[in-house]
This record gives structure tokens, C-alpha cells and sequence, in this order.
């Protein structure tokens, strides 16, 4: 199965049921009144974490959600039946944002962690809700409210409290299929891994991690080299970082041309920090790998002596050596990657800026209830969520619904508006697909 770690969808909550006009009838009941009862509501569409998911790739295929619409309203006053609610499934890790505003809705990491990504509308009200001393027998009903709608990204952020970086085919994947329950795909090539892996890594005395190996850096990456950053923002969330760099194999054949181990070493850390700089602030433990082959401790040696005198690192790192095929040095690696973990707090990423530095947020004042503009047949149309949502609302196959819907209008300044923009007696208004003469 293909790793996916970002998706679009749509999604719409249902909507509200309609209330009904409906009067008792009933033959020893005298003047028996107004009996239509309300709507139901409609679903909301729910986000939930599934413990048992790890890519996106669900959303590939379906990209709409629409939760049910609640049932309508019957006699007797009896209230329509509300729908169930969407549950959509996600992975750990994921964070919700709307695409349409740019804001993050929420980050979901924890089993079972719930989320309602859209609301479903509201029953509208039957008319025993609009029963008055003035009007004791109303024909007036609202229709359900509409569910909302979004536009959704879905980006994931692997859980895991280890990962593993470094150029290609110097071992991740090696060192994982050893250490971990894992059994990523092992080859003599560049780019071997081109999905990442994540594993559980157990010791004697009880403590555990999950380690997550990631696709190969190279220099260069920064500019969209190689796979780039596609992969590093799932290192976002890992509290420690094991920063692998090989001592033998064929880059070492010819010494003339080869990279030194510092070098390499300097080169990950230097795409780390170009693309998050905080990550160069998280704990490394730095793995010299391939260790049985020939060259490597002199190499290693060297390597050792290089960190220790290197004065841009803020924190010397610890520097142990391990060879996978012949497993040593994974104990005490194993070990040290718990004790640093215990000390090493949760990082959360940062999700709630936007990425030109920006903090853009919504005022629901700046958004007007709604605005006048005149078509080329000089119909004057009325836009606007509130307005079209209230259009929504009302009934229009009764009067007393209609005569409720002006006195709305009226009551949110339409006629002055339209005044103002210079309507006459007569002109034709519209409203989505319903028109209307303007009467002064």
C-alpha cells in the first residue's frame, strides 16, 4: 500500500428537516389550533483517530462527505428525526485545516480523539412555534437550517518518538529491520526507502519507542534535490533524533573522491536547519554505522575527533558506533535512545502560523450580511450567507412565511441598500433563484 500523508477533501454537514404548517382537526376539538412540529437536525461530520490507520490513503479515493439531513416535522407536533452523525476515520497525527481560511481546526494525536470538522443544520420550527395571542393560528414554518460546508486539508505527522536521518543507504533501513518489528525494504541502491517506516523498539527492562525511518536527505534538498522535504515534516513531532552516517561502503572505494564522515554529517544538519531550525535544537544521538567494514574505525576515529572540535554545535552530541550486520553497539545504542527520551519532553509542531509569518484571523464584523450588485438585464441580486441562509430558511409556499422573510429584510437594511443603489418601484430583485419586484 502507497504511503500517503496529505489529502483534500470536501465535506458538508447535513441539513436541518423542515418544520410543516398542520392544524388539529379532530371533531370534539374546538378551535384546536396550530400542530406542525419542528425538523430534526441535521449530522455533523466527525473526525476521529483509528488507531489501526497510518496513511491518508482512504482519502485518495473519497474525497466527499456528506452527513445525512434530519427528517422533517409531522403532525401532531411531533419533531422530525435527527440524523446520525459522519464518522470519518484518521490516522494519529493528523492535523485538520480549513483551505478556504487557512485555519487550523485541530491536531489530533490521541485514541478516540473526536473533532466536528462540520456542523449540521438546525431543525427549522413548525408553526405551534410561532402560535401568538396576535396570531393564534399562524401558517409560518421555517425550512431546516443548511449544513455547513468546507474545504479540508489533511496533512499527517507520523507519531513517533525516534527518527532516523541521514543520507541514503547508510543504514535506516538496516537498522531498523534489526532492531524493531519493521520490515522495510533493504537494497544496495539510493532511495531504496521512498515511503517512510515506522516500528516499535522494545528493551528487556519493559521501556519501548516508536522509531520512524525516513526517505533519504541529500544535499541539496532544501532546493527540492532528491525526494526534497517531502518526508521531514514527520520529524516534526519526534523528541529525539538519531542521526546516522556510515563508515565504510562503496562511497569510501576510491578515498580520493569520497566524502568525509564530518562532511556528511555537516551537510544533514545544515538541510535540517533550512528546512525547521528548531530541529537542529532537538537531542541527536549520532550513529556510526557500518562498522565491520574495512576502513571504518580509522574513519570513525577521525569522524569522533571532528565533532568534538567542532565549535558551530551548540551541544556536543553523544557519538556511538554500531554495525547492524553484526549487531554490535545496538544494545547500548537501544539504551541510550530510552535514557534521552525520558528526559526529552513532547514537541508539538508548530500548526497555528501561517507559513509567511503572518497571523491572519477572522472578524465575523468584517463580513457584511450583504451585498447589492446589478446583472446586465439590470436585475438587482442580493448575495450574501446570512441573507441567502435566511432565503434558505423560509418557506415560501406559504404568505405568512414570505410576509415574516420581508420583515427580515427590512430588519437587516435590504430596502434601504437597495435604495440607495438607486432601485425603482418595480425593478425585478433576486436572491439565488427566486426574484422578486421591488415595491417602495
Amino acid at each position: 500500500m502507497a504511503f500517503v500523508d496529505q489529502a483534500t477533501i470536501e465535506v458538508k454537514g447535513g441539513n436541518g428537516g423542515n418544520g410543516i404548517v398542520s392544524f388539529r382537526r379532530e371533531k370534539f376539538v374546538a378551535n384546536g389550533g396550530p400542530f406542525g412540529g419542528d425538523g430534526g437536525h441535521g449530522g455533523n461530520v466527525i473526525m476521529v483517530v483509528d488507531e489501526g490507520l497510518r496513511t491518508l490513503m482512504d482519502f485518495r479515493y473519497n474525497r466527499h462527505y456528506k452527513a445525512k439531513h434530519g427528517g422533517n416535522g409531522m403532525t401532531k407536533g411531533m419533531t422530525g428525526r435527527s440524523a446520525v452523525d459522519l464518522i470519518v476515520k484518521v490516522p494519529g497525527g493528523t492535523i485538520i485545516r480549513d483551505l478556504d481560511t487557512d485555519e487550523v481546526l485541530g491536531d489530533l494525536t490521541e485514541p478516540g480523539e473526536q473533532l466536528v470538522i462540520a456542523k449540521g443544520g438546525r431543525g427549522g420550527r413548525g408553526n405551534m412555534k410561532f402560535a401568538t395571542p396576535k396570531n393564534p393560528a399562524p401558517e409560518i414554518a421555517e425550512n431546516g437550517e443548511p449544513g455547513q460546508e468546507r474545504r479540508i486539508g489533511l496533512e499527517l505527522q507520523l507519531l513517533a518518538d525516534v527518527g532516523l536521518v541521514g543520507f541514503p543507504s547508510v543504514g535506516k533501513s538496516t537498522l531498523m529491520s534489526v532492531i524493531t518489528n519493521a520490515k522495510p525494504k533493504i537494497a544496495a541502491y539510493h532511495f531504496t526507502t521512498i515511503d517512510p517506516n515506522i516500528g516499535m523498539v522494545r528493551l528487556e527492562d519493559g521501556r519501548d519507542f516508536v522509531m520512524a525511518d525516513l526517505p533519504g536527505l541529500i544535499e541539496g534538498a532544501s532546493d527540492g534535490v532528491g525526494l526534497g522535504f517531502q518526508f521531514l515534516r514527520h520529524v516534526e513531532r519526534t523528541r529525539v533524533l538519531l542521526h546516522l552516517v556510515a563508515m565504510g561502503g562503496d562511497e569510501f572505494m576510491d578515498e580520493t573522491t569520497s566524502q568525509l564522515p564530518i562532511d556528511a554529517f555537516r551537510a544533514i544538519n545544515k538541510e535540517l536547519g533550512e528546512y525547521d531550525a528548531d530541529l537542529l535544537e532537538r537531542p541527536q544521538i549520532v550513529v556510526a554505522t557500518k562498522m565491520d567494514l574495512p576502513g571504518a574505525q580509522e574513519r570513525f576515529d577521525a569522524f569522533k575527533a571532528a565533532i568534538a572540535a567542532d565549535d558551530s554545535l551548540s551541544t556536543t552530541p553523544q557519538v556511538l558506533a554500531i554495525s547492524s550486520v553484526t549487531h554490535e553497539g545496538l544494545t547500548p545504542l537501544i539504551n541510550a535512545t530510552a535514557d534521552l527520551l525520558a528526559t526529552t519532553p513532547v514537541f508539538k509542531p508548530a500548526v497555528d502560523e501561517p507559513t509567511d509569518g503572518v497571523l491572519y484571523q477572522f472578524d465575523p464584523e468584517e463580513v457584511p450580511a450583504f451585498t447589492v450588485d446589478q446583472d446586465e438585464d439590470g436585475t438587482w441580486v442580493l448575495s450574501g450567507d446570512k441573507l441567502e441562509r435566511l432565503f434558505k430558511m423560509t418557506n415560501t409556499q406559504h404568505e405568512q412565511s414570505m410576509i415574516r422573510f420581508a420583515r427580515q429584510l427590512r430588519g437587516l437594511g435590504v430596502d434601504d441598500a437597495l435604495r440607495e443603489a438607486g432601485a425603482k418601484d418595480g425593478d425585478m430583485v433576486q436572491i439565488l433563484d427566486f426574484t422578486f419586484d421591488f415595491i417602495e
